[in-house]
């Protein structure tokens, strides 16, 4: 498969990098010809000197071929702009965009293009990494006969189907909050790093579900 990379930074670098290890195609756009110097010296993907929101660099980039484009330059208005003419001129199904000013993610995200906020995902996964895994209760109905409960689950829970943790656990996973998307909970996703899981559970009493998902999972052969 062929991706296009906009920006050969420390981020892009190590991309384009990684997918021509793999035996991708691989087309890197940056506007300073030294930022190539980041890549291997064995990188076999395209090089082009060029702004990526300029249509000409795209194409000899060979945007038209491209599965998927990402653009992770260091400016977030370039990095929108490029990923809009992407997916909307070029017709790339798979467009991804950096930028560094979490609050707009979310309008980036009304535009239909998934975004990657430096700073935020940053920050995220250094409190993860600082905390222990831990449960709490988000939200309980005024009855109090149904809770929701936040959880991170331990490192030995990574890799578990949903319908297992939820057999181990008893509780019933309604949400996951993956990457900053929160989506409705399938059984054919597993737990993965970084997870945060929205549990339905009876009461309001998330103690028995902190000290599981905080432990190794007790699975019976």
């Amino acid at each position: 498969m062929h991706f296009v990379i906009m920006g050969c930074g420390r981020v892009g670098s190590l991309i384009a990098t990684r997918l021509d290890a793999d035996g991708h195609s691989v087309a890197v756009i940056d506007m300073d010809p030294k930022a190539f110097n980041r890549l291997p010296a064995d990188f076999s993907g395209r090089r082009v000197t060029g702004v990526g929101v300029d249509r000409g660099a795209l194409r000899q980039a060979g945007i038209k071929d491209a599965y998927a484009f990402a653009a992770v330059s260091s400016g977030d208005n370039s990095n929108i702009i490029a990923a809009r003419i992407a997916q909307e001129v070029y017709q790339i199904e798979h467009v991804v965009a950096r930028i560094y000013d979490p609050s707009r993610a979310h309008v980036y995200e009304r535009l239909g293009i998934p975004t990657v906020a430096s700073v935020k995902r940053t920050v995220d996964s250094v409190m993860r990494r600082m905390l222990p895994p831990d449960a709490a209760v988000t939200w309980t109905h005024p009855t109090g006969e149904v809770s929701l409960v936040t959880a991170t689950p331990e490192v030995s829970w990574y890799g578990l189907p949903f319908p297992v943790v939820e057999e181990l656990t008893g509780e019933r996973i309604a949400f996951v909050s993956r990457l900053g998307v929160v989506t409705p909970a399938r059984s054919d996703l597993v737990v993965q790093e970084h997870d945060q899981l929205y549990f339905a559970i009876a009461g309001k009493e998330s103690t028995k579900l902190r000290s599981l998902l905080t432990s190794d999972p007790r699975i019976e052969d």
